[in-house]
């Protein structure tokens, strides 16, 4: 087809919505209709002669050749879906239509701009995999990680944040934040962004001047959305309806800001929030809504894990003491051991029984006799390390595991160090209160190759030192 062939049908071609293409068998433009720069930002003129593949999404570079290849084989092709980077960077979704002429040896292509149409399915993909990400995250950190993988895959999300709130003290705790690309972010082929950006959290470089400068704008915005209690969507162009410091924030990042208030019932637990870089599009009210789902996804992942929080506390510690109970003790032991058979080193018991326990139950109340057993495992922990556990087992028993504490000498060590501080007066309601312990002790192996004959071993020594009077120490003979 000649150049006047051309010209007497453009007049009526660039009429049309789609764009037409003529493409020649070395794969470059030589004809484009108007309706190309609405579609791929240059004008027709700009793109006669450029390489179609120079402008497809690389992503999307293999499978186009090979279409390409089959049309001109002589294969029709009118569903093709790929992915071309406009003349500004924004990428856009192209549907289509075309077939070679084997008279001209061309390539005659209709191009249908379906960006809209996919950046919905690809929100749709997003709630369900932020959904599917919610119950499947083992922690909250891995669920954050996750939510915002998705979100940069939609969204400028190289400045993300998800602060917790404590309203009692009016404190924010960022649990999650960067201000990079998250790692390990999705394929490709899954989800296009909006801009081509790939950088990596941990391969920007800033000043601490900088960090500094940045959180401390965060925080302001956190608290400005707390204050708000509903989404915040701030734009360079509607900075005079805001505060002055909300305003000296936009002039600091030249960005548009998105945050989200984090909701429990009618608490607000915490803050989404999330700022564009300058040469990235402002967010919209469209992104508004999408992060309003993915904010109560958040604060729902964040209650349901409290709750399974509160409820393995209340499965595993003593609620009086806030002690291991008798179930996480038995794990400890058997973790212990387990390690003690491998390495070769030393595990011991002390069980300790307050002697005059009863007695101040019964002439000062179980009020004062709580408060003197919570006294009481305060005082043990402050006698042992942190890697030993100290366990109420219930009543007045304590039992507790010295994992590799080293010499039968040091050992003693402690439990005498143990007795003493409990013989020293509990001050309690204006009253000086005396208990005397009576500790037993199991040494591994000596005295038992499991758990329950070095508990049975301890458990006889204790009783043995109280036959002896108590507020004594004995060791499993």
């Amino acid at each position: 087809m000649n150049k006047d062939e051309y010209q007497s049908l453009s007049s009526f071609i660039d009429l049309l919505i789609d764009a037409v293409c003529v493409v020649d068998k070395t794969g470059r433009f030589e004809f484009v209709s108007a309706s190309a720069e609405r579609i791929f930002g240059y004008r027709s003129e700009e793109m006669i002669g450029m390489k179609v593949l120079d402008l497809v999404f690389p992503a999307d570079r293999k499978r186009t050749l090979a279409a390409a290849i089959s049309i001109m084989q002589g294969n029709e092709n009118t569903h093709f879906e790929n992915r071309y980077v406009r003349k500004d960077g924004q990428v856009v979704d192209i549907l289509w239509s075309a077939r070679w002429s084997d008279k001209h040896q061309q390539r005659i292509a209709i191009a249908r701009d379906i960006s809209s149409r996919k950046n919905i399915e690809r929100r749709q993909a997003a709630l369900y995999a932020i959904s599917e990400a919610t119950h499947l995250a083992e922690d909250l950190l891995t669920l954050y990680q996750g939510i915002h993988n998705i979100i940069a895959q939609l969204l400028p999300a190289t400045n993300f944040a998800i602060a917790s709130y404590e309203p009692k003290t009016n404190q924010l705790s960022f649990l999650y934040k960067t201000h990079g690309n998250p790692i390990g972010s999705l394929n490709d082929n899954a989800l296009t962004p909006r801009r081509g950006k790939t950088q990596n959290s941990n391969l920007i470089s800033h000043s601490n001047t900088a960090q500094n400068h940045d959180e401390q704008d965060e925080i302001i915005f956190c608290h400005h959305v707390i204050h708000s209690a509903k989404p915040v969507l701030i734009k360079l162009n509607s900075m005079e309806k805001y505060p002055e410091e909300i305003r000296q924030i936009l002039t600091n990042s030249q960005s548009s800001w998105l945050g989200l208030p984090l909701k429990q019932q009618h608490d607000i637990i915490g803050v989404l929030i999330m700022h564009s870089d300058v040469c990235d599009p402002e967010y919209t009210i469209q992104d508004q809504e999408l992060m309003g789902f993915v904010s109560t996804q958040i604060a729902t992942a964040i209650e349901r894990k409290q709750m399974l929080t509160r409820l393995k506390h209340l499965a595993l510690y003593d609620q009086l003491t806030q002690l291991p109970n008798r179930a996480l003790f038995d794990d400890r032991i058997k973790n212990a051991l387990t390690h003690a058979k491998r390495g070769g080193h030393s595990i011991s018991l002390l069980f300790l029984d307050l002697d005059k326990f009863k007695a101040v139950n019964d002439t000062c109340g179980h009020q004062i006799g709580d408060a003197l057993l919570q006294m009481t495992a305060q005082r043990i922990l402050h006698c042992v390390r942190e890697t030993d556990t100290v366990s109420r087992f219930g009543g007045d028993e304590f039992v507790i595991l010295l994992d590799d504490a080293g010499s039968r000498d040091n050992i003693l060590k402690i439990a005498q160090a143990i007795l003493n501080a409990l013989n020293m007066p509990f001050q309690l309601a204006g009253q000086s209160l005396h208990i005397v312990p009576s500790i037993g002790i199991a040494l591994y192996p000596q005295h038992g190759m499991d758990e329950k004959q070095l508990l049975a071993s301890s458990d006889s020594a204790m009783y043995q030192a109280k036959s002896k009077g108590g507020n004594r120490i004995e060791v499993s003979s």
